[in-house]
């Protein structure tokens, strides 16, 4: 039997490497992306099956995974990958912009998840790996609200990794440096001027297929020009001066 993967934001860029790389091992691919055109002739390449949808909606996240299952019977692998950048200036603030980039950036991995953990626990198990970013480990001044998001869907892997597990399902994420894709297509030349290595689509799909396998759960692999990929470690925070440890939940 086939693994089967979805993959959001599979049209160009690292969605598109991914789904490549998974097809060239035998992975029959789901490709869900706005740029329905892209996402046809890929899947066309790949004999696989596609959606032309806006993963900001959670009607998208649940229509895609639908039609995995009508079309694969289950889902084994779950690559949140779709994302935009920030550009959102605060000091003229356009709210538009803004709810379109916390939609793309956020809401979608939320409504991913919600969607796609079903099938990956009917399907007896499976992994998820969210495509974050550097900018969710550190604070990147250049775009604080694009920060903000890549901040807030490494906090998510890391809440749901625990109870995800207890369902047989591993949830990760990469952060990749700066990845020469459309996504800094603007900002390539001043890249290359200054001498400045970036990632390729490649690297960083080699590193999503890494994460799928993980065996810690909310791992948070670091990608980087010219080096392997790395497991982030958090330092930890102080508690209580007693060393109580909070109470949980039955």
């Amino acid at each position: 039997m086939s693994t089967v993967a979805l993959i959001t934001g599979a049209a160009s860029g690292i969605g598109a490497a991914v789904a490549r790389r998974l097809s060239a091992g035998g992975v029959r691919c789901v490709l869900v992306d706005r740029d329905g055109e892209g996402a046809e002739r890929l899947a066309k390449e790949l004999d696989g099956t596609w959606l032309a949808a806006d993963v900001s909606t959670e009607d998208a996240s649940l229509e895609a995974v639908a039609l995995a299952e009508r079309r694969y019977g289950r889902l084994d692998l779950l690559h949140l990958n779709a994302g935009i950048s920030g550009g959102v200036n605060l000091a003229d603030f356009d709210l538009a912009r803004y709810r379109q980039v916390v939609g793309v950036n956020m809401d979608a991995v939320v409504f991913g998840v919600r969607a796609g953990v079903p099938l990956l626990t009917r399907s007896g198990g499976g992994a998820i790996v969210v495509t974050a970013s550097l900018a969710g480990l550190t604070a990147f001044s250049g775009d604080p609200v694009y920060t903000m998001t890549k901040h807030a869907v490494v906090g998510l892997v890391r809440a749901l990794a625990e109870p995800l597990a207890a369902r047989n399902v591993r949830i990760g994420a990469v952060c990749p440096g700066f990845t020469d894709t459309p996504l800094v297509a603007d900002a390539r030349e001043m890249f290359v001027n200054a001498g400045f290595p970036l990632l390729t689509a490649e690297d960083v799909a080699a590193a999503v297929e890494s994460a799928f396998y993980a065996e810690t759960p909310g791992t948070l692999l670091i990608v980087q020009p010219g080096r392997p990929p790395v497991p982030y470690r958090y330092s930890g925070v102080p508690g209580p001066a007693g060393g109580q440890r909070p109470p949980r939940e039955d």
